[in-house]
């Protein structure tokens, strides 16, 4: 077993990191491939394992054709032209799978998932070139949107199949618990839920090393969305109760390697920053919904930055999501008016 020792904050490991479409070892036969996103957040982590005559990829770039050009860049400089035998997803979030179909399609290679992200990623896709549903349209209103945030929010519906490549037919299932050899290494499968239905971590007991996606991120929490597709959903409880249980699973210096940021250790140090920072928020909100608020009034509360149509999306998403858990805390109520919005009291 490994030390238990006790790290009051986040360190990082490496005093560089590679540049763009680039790759750097962290440990034997663990290498990091640093990937351009197109969005906000302008980088992904991606890690590639030494199985020898053949490599295992861990989460794919979005699938765009700056992605693709570091990918072949990478088949020639770090992998030798030896092929990718197996990709892992953590999740079905388009910087994660977007290439995952052009690789397993270039390399006839398995794609590995849990169930419900590869089920769900196939429904996004086949939402692509669709109108915005009815109960999306419901969704909005009720969180408070006016009708040029309606307007945008039907502009983005069905947005998802443009930065992911055509998903393989069939995958490989992969399940909490599951122990896995990749490269010389044996890797045990820990599932997080509430940012993503059911989200893959690999851990190396050997290694003491933790492949986190954007379970546990070390400068940034990641977005945990009510949608509307299951309107009744409480994810920050699943979000919530997946960070203890890293924190239960993990000894306490493990090396940290996220799909955002640096690596790191520190990793109790903050799952427990990450808790108190939303238990910190639900206390607040329970406050100001002393006066009715729709999800919408509540952003100033949750986010330092401002709310555009760029992120207003994710920010109602989030918004609903800490309501809700107060709701079914019993902690608020919520009504809904005859012009079909959502108030939120105290």
């Amino acid at each position: 077993m490994h030390a238990m020792n006790i790290i009051d904050q986040v360190q990082y490991e490496f005093s560089e990191r590679p540049k763009t479409g680039e790759t750097m070892e962290v440990a034997p036969g663990v290498f990091w491939l640093r990937m351009h996103l197109p969005f906000s957040l302008a980088h992904i982590n991606l890690w590639l394992i030494d199985e020898g005559e053949a490599w295992s990829a861990i989460d794919t770039g979005v699938g765009i054709d700056d992605c693709k050009d570091i990918w072949e860049k990478t088949f020639s400089d770090l992998m030798q032209n030896r092929p990718l035998n197996r990709i892992f997803v953590t999740h079905l979030h388009p910087d994660h799978i977007g290439c995952a179909g052009w690789l397993a399609g270039r390399f006839d290679a398995p794609l590995w998932m849990s169930r419900d992200e590869y089920l769900l990623a196939r429904i996004l896709v086949a939402d692509t070139g669709r109108t915005t549903p009815e109960e999306g349209n419901r969704f909005y209103t009720a969180a408070g949107f006016q009708p040029d945030q309606l307007d945008h929010y039907q502009k983005l519906f069905g947005l998802f199949g443009k930065y992911v490549c055509e998903l393989p037919e069939s995958y490989r299932r992969v399940r909490d618990g599951d122990r896995i050899t990749i490269g010389k290494y044996e890797w045990q499968i820990i599932v997080g839920k509430g940012h993503s239905p059911e989200h893959l971590c690999f851990y190396s007991e050997e290694l003491n090393i933790l492949i986190s996606g954007d379970q546990l991120l070390p400068t940034i929490s990641s977005n945990v969305s009510v949608y509307p597709t299951e309107p009744a959903a409480d994810p920050l409880a699943d979000w919530l109760e997946s960070l203890q249980l890293l924190k239960d699973r993990l000894p306490a210096d493990v090396l940290v390697l996220p799909a955002h940021g640096k690596p790191f250790r520190g990793a109790h140090f903050r799952l427990d920053q990450m808790i108190t920072e939303h238990l910190d928020n639900l206390r607040k909100l329970e406050t100001i919904c002393q006066d009715r608020k729709r999800a919408i009034d509540v952003f100033p509360v949750l986010f330092k930055s401002k709310i555009t149509n760029s992120n207003l999306i994710m920010a109602t998403g989030e918004s609903i999501a800490h309501l809700s858990y107060l709701v079914n805390q019993g902690r608020i109520t919520v009504e809904r008016d005859a012009r079909g919005v959502d108030w939120y009291s105290g």
